[in-house]
């Protein structure tokens, strides 16, 4: 007996094992065969797809990706797509206003003989680049330490901003010290600037604020005044970090020493003057043309004009008029004293005493059409 319960225990654990094995080889099986069906069905989308596009499951490939991002545009023609083109289109470019070229060159030129007396030293100024910034990603890309200085344009009613960097510094203040040509500017980072040091970019400051007003007098005349000195680029903040603005990018060069002066002016600091930035040359009138309008002006005076003397005026229903008879006299308010107006159509010339020269009746004026509206008005 214990040999026939030992036999039928092995053949069931066999059974048990061949139904376990039975059923993992189905499992596999229908996973191979749903792996084989998605690839299958994959290829078929993307073989009826009839717009072309990639299916659900398809990887992109590195050209559709920067086709996506925008990195397969022409960058020397200019020309940008994708991610590109959507941040850049809230950007302002500066050749919107070709005046600025006009204006900072000649800045330069006066720059380069202004701080040539203010150091007695071979001092070359040159301009690097205009463009155009978030006034944010300016201050957070500003180089410390800096010197920056806030200046008021008294006529627009706003304010720019000048950074110095520390290079630029250094060799001003080794040049007005006294210090050796031929050696480099002497850097102590890591330490505030001292009070002559300041005193001393103020000072350069003051000149170049000068020479820009002088280069902005031919086009509009305007006052720059020094405000204040920051060295921290958060107290500096003069407009919201998202708004545009203009910076000028100058390299100021003196032998072996320098360094580099920027000016941001934001664009609703330049708003005032706008219309005159948009020229693209010293003058222009925009469409308007002078010969045509003397012209104009000309061929007006010389016009014929008919005016009619109003006796006066007075209102009767139709019917009252549909019943005139020959030989009725019709009343009005005026007397022989009375002015009479002339008219050139609906509108009122002027107006004055009615009397006879000569043969002629004649109205001797005695108030223009100004008068006459605002005693209308009255």
């Amino acid at each position: 007996m214990a040999d026939d319960e030992e036999i039928d225990d092995e053949a069931v654990a066999a059974e048990w094992a061949a139904m376990a094995g039975a059923d993992e080889e189905e499992t596999d099986q229908d996973a191979m065969a749903a792996e084989w069906e998605a690839m299958a069905g994959g290829d078929g989308g993307a073989e009826d797809d009839d717009d072309g596009g990639p299916s659900p499951g398809r990887v992109l490939d590195q050209d559709e990706i920067d086709s996506l991002l925008g990195f397969d545009g022409d960058a020397d023609a200019g020309e940008m797509t994708g991610i590109h083109a959507l941040i850049n289109s809230a950007l302002v470019s500066y050749e919107r206003l070709p005046m600025l070229d006009i204006i900072f060159d000649r800045m330069v030129r006066m720059m380069s003989t202004s701080l040539r007396n203010f150091t007695s030293d071979n001092i070359e100024v040159s301009l690097d680049n205009i463009t155009s910034v978030r006034f944010g990603d300016y201050l957070n890309s500003i180089p410390l330490p800096a010197m920056l200085a806030v200046f008021r344009a008294e006529e627009w009613d706003n304010y720019g901003l000048m950074t110095i960097d520390s290079s630029l510094i250094y060799s001003i203040v080794d040049v007005l010290l006294g210090g050796r040509r031929g050696t480099a500017a002497m850097r102590i980072e890591g330490r505030p600037y001292t009070t002559i040091e300041q005193t001393l970019v103020e000072r350069m400051i003051s000149v170049v604020l000068k020479d820009m007003c002088g280069a902005f007098e031919p086009l509009s005349p305007v006052n720059f005044t020094f405000d204040r000195l920051e060295t921290n680029p958060r107290f500096a903040t003069i407009a919201r970090p998202p708004n545009a603005a203009v910076l000028v990018k100058l390299r100021v060069d003196m032998e072996d020493r320098g360094g580099r002066l920027e000016v941001l002016f934001p664009y609703a600091t330049l708003e005032p003057v706008r219309e005159l930035l948009l020229q693209r040359f010293m003058g222009e009138k925009f469409g308007r043309d002078t010969i045509w309008e003397t012209h104009l002006a000309t061929e007006l005076w010389r016009a014929d004009v008919d005016l009619m003397a109003i006796m006066d005026e007075t209102t009767m229903t139709l019917r009252e008029v549909m019943d005139l008879q020959v030989g009725q006299t019709v009343l009005f308010n005026k007397t022989p004293k009375d002015e009479v107006v002339l008219k050139c159509g609906d509108v009122p010339m002027v107006s004055g005493a009615i009397g006879r020269a000569g043969q002629y009746v004649a109205v001797q004026v005695r108030q223009t059409a100004e008068r006459l509206q605002q005693s209308g008005e009255e």
